[in-house]
């Protein structure tokens, strides 16, 4: 199977295929709204706004995996997202990204890139400690923010943990465009 091959699913319980987003680049990021890592919402919207004419899609997918920090109705976390971010991109349904309701396409990119680390720095450090039980083999999401960026063919390019620095998700997507 491929990348285009999978579907999520909108708050409305609507099917997104993939497909549709075919020739373009796409991000798929498991987020969460009371998160350290939340004010990344604002990289991913200036992201959106700056290349999304060029063909940047981001799947923005709400997982309460990770600490219970997405607890919020679907709607509690779109009214969240747009009032403090004001969020452009479509947010689907909160969904599992680990273990046995892992939505498939989630699965899928966990197959094609698997952790690699947390890479260095002050939160690297802070998650690999806050972490430190999981082997680094095991593909699983480590935290909420993780980032898949797929290509204009649909192939699953990079990685990027919530540690990584926005600039580098940056140029990696410029790139693809």
């Amino acid at each position: 199977m491929s990348f285009y091959d999978y579907a999520v699913t909108t708050p409305k319980g609507e099917e997104v295929s993939m497909k549709n987003y075919e020739g373009k680049v796409v991000m798929v990021v498991n987020t969460a709204t009371g998160c350290g890592f939340t004010p990344q919402y604002k990289d991913l919207e200036a992201m959106y706004e700056k290349y999304h004419a060029q063909g940047l899609e981001i799947v923005d997918v709400p997982c309460n995996q990770f600490r219970d920090q997405a607890p919020g109705t679907d709607e509690e976390i779109h009214q969240f997202c747009t009032l403090h971010y004001n969020t452009q991109f479509p947010q689907m349904k909160k969904s599992d990204v680990n273990g046995a309701n892992a939505i498939p396409l989630f699965t899928y990119l966990k197959g094609q890139k698997g952790f690699e680390g947390f890479g260095k720095g002050a939160k690297a450090m802070l998650m690999n400690a806050m972490l430190h039980g999981i082997p680094k083999e095991n593909p699983d999401i480590r935290w909420n923010f993780t980032k898949f960026i797929v290509d204009r063919q649909g192939n699953v390019v990079a990685r990027f943990e919530p540690t990584a620095d926005m600039a580098d998700v940056d140029k990696c997507v410029a790139a693809l465009l």
